[in-house]
């Protein structure tokens, strides 16, 4: 398994984002396996607020010295913030992905797409998958 940090609290899809969820918010963000494997983040492009998106639609974009990069909400609703901090340092996400580099907060439409999300035991157990691929 890869040294990776995972927080037990969140939820997390099979493209490497988690969700926290209090109340009927979602913050956002990308896991540590993905800010790794993207290396040093150069820029983020984020959604509007009061965008609508649906569970697992693209709404960010992140370019970093290796590769561009699409991220999906982990669910569906209305991002009701942004990380500001991110469109002047970006590599926030790479220093502190499940803390200051959160990417967008999500007031939440569909509390039962949770079901289509990962606890940290799975998601843990899909990152040893792929090493065995």
């Amino acid at each position: 398994m890869p040294n990776v940090e995972i927080v037990d609290l969140f939820l997390y899809t099979k493209e490497h984002e988690w969700v926290h969820i209090e109340e009927n918010t979602g913050t956002m963000g990308i896991t540590d396996y993905a800010q790794t494997a993207l290396g040093d983040v150069t820029y983020v492009e984020l959604p509007s607020e009061d965008t609508e998106v649906d569970q697992f639609e693209q709404c960010v974009s992140v370019e970093s010295v290796k590769a561009a990069s699409d991220i999906f909400s982990p669910m569906s609703g209305r991002i009701v913030e942004i990380n500001r901090n991110l469109e002047e340092t970006p590599a926030l996400i790479n220093k502190d992905c499940y803390g200051k580099g959160w990417m967008a907060k999500i007031e939440l439409r569909d509390m039962d797409e949770t079901s289509n999300l990962m606890t940290s035991e799975e998601y843990r157990s899909y990152l040893e998958s792929l090493e065995t691929e």
